[in-house]
């Protein structure tokens, strides 16, 4: 995921308190952003999340910390956007626990001119974390793909990533493509040469 331009972003607000969600929607639309969805049940935000794919969620933390909490677990569970935690009152022993389950960032409603500097900042580290999970998803594809030659060809792993590698350069196609071809069941075997048939058979 590259980082986009925060000019114009579409935004999910979720609380518990009907009323945080009516403060917070006009400071986001000041901003120039879009609030294309305001949850307050736990169980709506997942799929609403999936459907809708907001660029940023702020959650923000009402009368249950567990329910924001929960609100958090899902939306993180979609992995469509960044959470970021709004509080009204400082509390760091919440923070800590969003933390754990996957927040960029926390702000807070007393000076609502920060938020679009830490917005800014979430998206690109939200960006960078994505580009660096694919990272490692690719190498984890590759290391797989070196692990089938490997036992079906009888080489060793440099041999299997020569075969990866100079398979990609002939068919000018990436690493992480070939490497994904093997891993789901394609073939990379060498061509064989045809077994003249006996006279007679």
């Amino acid at each position: 995921m590259a980082y986009r331009e925060t000019e114009h972003l579409r935004v999910l607000i979720a609380n518990e308190r009907r009323d945080r969600l009516a403060l917070v929607a006009p400071i986001v639309a000041a901003l120039g952003h879009e609030v294309i969805a305001r949850e307050i049940d736990v169980k709506d935000v997942g799929p609403v999340t999936a459907r809708e794919r907001p660029d940023v969620a702020l959650v923000g933390l009402g009368e249950s910390s567990q329910h924001a909490l929960g609100l958090i677990e899902k939306i993180v569970k979609e992995a469509a956007c960044p959470v970021i935690v709004l509080l009204h009152a400082p509390d760091p022993a919440f923070v800590k626990e969003a933390s754990k389950r996957g927040v960029f960032a926390y702000i807070t409603d007393a000076d609502t001119t920060d938020w679009q500097s830490s917005i800014d900042i979430v998206l690109r580290r939200f960006a960078e974390y994505q580009d660096l999970e694919g990272a490692f998803g690719r190498r984890a594809v590759t290391e797989r793909a070196k692990g089938i030659l490997m036992e079906r060809h009888s080489i060793d792993e440099t041999a299997a990533f020569e075969l990866l590698r100079e398979h990609s350069r002939s068919t000018n196609r990436k690493l992480a493509d070939i490497s994904s071809a093997v891993v789901d069941g394609h073939r990379l075997l060498p061509k064989q040469t045809a077994i003249p048939r006996a006279a007679g058979s």
